[in-house]
């Protein structure tokens, strides 16, 4: 596929995805939340591919949320299945998806960042969803994320005052996992997602599917139809169920197969 807003790299299982329009801080319009879609679609369809990355070109910004410059101009508005940037409303993937924030992560693109599984920041990066200050809400999953991230008070105070909050703050709050010095959001990431990729991917997809089907139901449901998830009978029918016990028995690093 011919990207024009985005670039996607790829080292041994790890697909790195660039949100690539730097001269308006790497906001979003609708062709690039159709590119988006596409990429993430074919991230989470490639089974030699393990876990993403998403950051942002530049070192100013990770994303500024939705181009109000191209809807101001009357550019058509909306995106695909996959929600904005093709992941907010991507709830079918369990693959790990990371967020490198190296800048600026305001309305759509704190969205981005809240819908990954993890978030690594740099101590530049600003986080807010000040979608009220234009007349707008957070409705690409920010209303609905933060506070179940962090609790309902403080995503309110966040939410009805649409202020910035820094990386060090974000950490403190709980939706940042780690901060890192300016210029290395991505290289954290990297080093989270190779730690990652120690692991099987089966397992590391049946948890995360565990987790997220769990949490939409009671604990006792969760824990008594967990084994029916489809990624965790895959887990139980897979390779790696019975490289994993042998490689610990045989005192060796398992080589792990995803499947």
């Amino acid at each position: 596929m011919d990207l024009k807003f985005s670039k996607v790299t790829r080292k041994g299982p790890i697909t790195i995805v660039t949100l690539s329009r730097p001269e308006v801080y790497n906001a979003l319009h609708i062709d690039a939340h159709f590119e988006l879609n596409k990429v993430f679609d074919d991230f989470s369809a490639d089974p030699e591919q393990w876990v993403a990355i998403v950051t942002g070109a530049g070192d100013k910004a990770f994303c500024a949320g939705n181009d109000l410059k191209w809807q101001a101009a009357g550019g058509k508005r909306g995106w695909d299945k996959g929600g904005f940037a093709g992941l907010t409303s991507r709830f079918d993937c369990d693959k790990p998806i990371i967020a490198a924030v190296n800048g600026v992560a305001m309305g759509g693109g704190f969205e981005i960042a809240l819908a990954c599984d993890l978030i690594i920041a740099s101590e530049n990066a600003t986080f807010a969803l000040p979608e009220p200050r234009v007349g707008l809400a957070a409705l690409a999953g920010g209303l609905q994320r933060l506070p179940r991230q962090i609790g309902l008070k403080r995503a309110m105070g966040m939410i009805l005052t649409a202020r910035h909050v820094s990386a060090r703050e974000g950490h403190e709050l709980g939706f940042v996992n780690e901060v890192v010095p300016q210029g290395e959001a991505l290289a954290g990431a990297e080093r989270w997602a190779e730690t990652i990729c120690k692991n099987s991917p089966m397992s590391i997809r049946a948890s995360k599917q565990a987790i997220q089907k769990g949490l939409a139901v009671s604990l006792e449901q969760a824990i008594t139809e967990q084994r029916e998830y489809p990624a965790v009978k895959a887990m139980a029918a897979s390779q790696d169920y019975i490289e994993g016990p042998r490689a610990f028995s045989e005192k060796r690093a398992p080589k792990w197969l995803g499947k």
